[in-house]
């Protein structure tokens, strides 16, 4: 059958990661997405490495742009703003993300465009929003990691804020715009009207921040880095055994009752531990007291215990062994799409599968 968005065309003027990544998802699921980029330069993203694949492509340009054609124009000429605007011109969708009145300069801006294609959908992706003082941020992942207090809860604790290990927030920005310009299509089908969607690292990035954001602007507590433990739920942390680190989960007192026979009986008797708010309240006390026994064994050992009692357990992998482990569960992690290697979309479709048609386009073609 055919894909869920087929028939749908997009001109991506996107670069580097939130664009990218959010029209990739659109191309998985049926759309023509058409990726513009500047001649003799491209995307940033192909000059970002080492590492390179066996063809010397960046790595990083290959995570976010298969099932993409390519064009390349040079946005100063009116010539190419001309063949732009045609481009755009039987396009359902616009992707892009130059910044407040970066399109405008090209003569590509919203009011322009739809003005010629009223049902156009506009998607808009800047660091901070569109004000005056917005546009004059720059809007690169790790400042807003930074900016948007992601920093400050990550880490070993408040002294040593910390990045996520990957550019979560345009991870994370490019799932919302995902999520926009589906509901502006289903709009568009329902009402017969484009419209402009716009979103920012900043807003994307405090909309996940979800319960940590929720203690501050409905309880004014202000949350800090707790390494790897939790700020409302305990046992639910990092561990040491005697060999390696590993990760246990007790989501409530059911758990902990089942939790705490297998691991330290005598903490049952503790009224202090009795529910999770207690927990919290003596979490110092409760890791100090499960640390000391956890180091008596392996992390193996703790693992199969806790797991015959289904309590949440496990291992902590490095990318090669997450990649092993997805496999060895008949998950099928990683596409090979014209001899190029990529990480599978991970919706599953009973009537209408996700389609790997073609690796990410070379510059000029």
């Amino acid at each position: 059958m055919k894909p869920p968005l087929a028939g749908i065309k997009i001109a991506d003027f996107s670069r580097v990661l939130a664009g990218p990544y959010a029209t990739m998802l659109l191309a998985d699921l049926g759309a023509q997405v058409v990726k513009i980029e500047r001649p003799g330069i491209g995307d940033d993203t192909r000059g970002w490495g080492p590492p390179f694949d066996k063809n010397a492509t960046s790595t990083y340009f290959l995570s976010v742009n298969r099932n993409k054609e390519g064009l390349t124009l040079d946005l100063s000429k009116e010539s190419d703003q001309r063949k732009a605007q045609e481009l755009i011109s039987g396009c359902d969708v616009v992707v892009e993300n130059f910044g407040s009145g970066g399109m405008e300069k090209f003569n590509l801006g919203y009011l322009k465009l739809v003005a010629a294609n009223p049902k156009l959908i506009y998607c808009s992706i800047t660091g901070f929003g569109a004000s005056d003082l917005a546009a004059s941020l720059p809007g690169y992942d790790l400042l807003v990691q930074g900016m948007s207090g992601l920093m400050s809860i990550t880490g070993s604790d408040s002294d040593n804020p910390t990045k996520v290990g990957v550019a979560l927030v345009d991870v994370i920005t490019g799932l919302h715009a995902v999520v926009g310009i589906l509901a502006a299509l289903r709009a568009r089908d329902e009402q017969g009207i484009g419209q402009k969607v716009e979103l920012n690292l900043l807003s994307s990035t405090l909309s996940a921040l979800v319960n940590q954001a929720s203690a501050y602007i409905c309880a004014g507590v202000v949350p800090k880095a707790m390494g790897n433990a939790h700020p409302s739920i305990a046992p639910y942390q990092v561990f040491s055994a005697s060999d390696k680190k590993f990760i246990v989960a007790v989501g409530n007192d059911h758990q902990f009752v089942k939790f705490a026979g297998q691991i330290a009986p005598e903490l049952l008797s503790e009224k202090k531990f009795t529910t999770n708010q207690l927990r919290v309240e003596n979490q110092a006390e409760l890791t100090k007291h499960l640390s000391a026994v956890f180091t008596q064994n392996t992390a193996h050992h703790w693992i199969n215990t806790l797991r015959k009692v289904n309590i949440p357990a496990g291992a902590i992998n490095d990318i090669k062994e997450a990649f092993d482990l997805a496999q060895t569960l008949g998950l099928e992690p990683v596409v090979e799409i014209d001899g190029s290697k990529s990480v599978a979309n991970p919706i599953s479709f009973s009537k209408t599968p996700v389609q790997y048609r073609s690796a990410p386009p070379k510059l000029q073609e």
